[in-house]
């Protein structure tokens, strides 16, 4: 796999974690007030979904790196 495939893979994951974290934040604001325990479980999955999200972000950024480096090699053997 390239390292484009990679990005575009990670690029996508991130956005449907960040999808699926605010539509589960969307749920918590629909709940009453008296679903304490299905809201807190909403939060904490909302809370992992961005916390994978980040944590990808960091990903897409040695990648990113990784593509920047490799276009300077490129440029200098040329």
């Amino acid at each position: 796999m390239s390292i484009n495939d990679e990005l575009h893979e990670v690029e996508e994951e991130i956005a449907r974690l960040r999808s699926e974290a605010a539509d589960l934040r969307e749920q918590v604001n629909d709940l009453g007030p008296t679903d304490a325990v299905e809201r807190s479980a909403l939060i904490t999955m909302a809370e992992q979904q961005e916390s994978l999200a980040d944590d990808l972000e960091v990903r897409r950024e040695g990648l990113n790196r990784k593509l920047g480096e490799a276009g300077r090699g490129e440029s200098r053997g040329s």
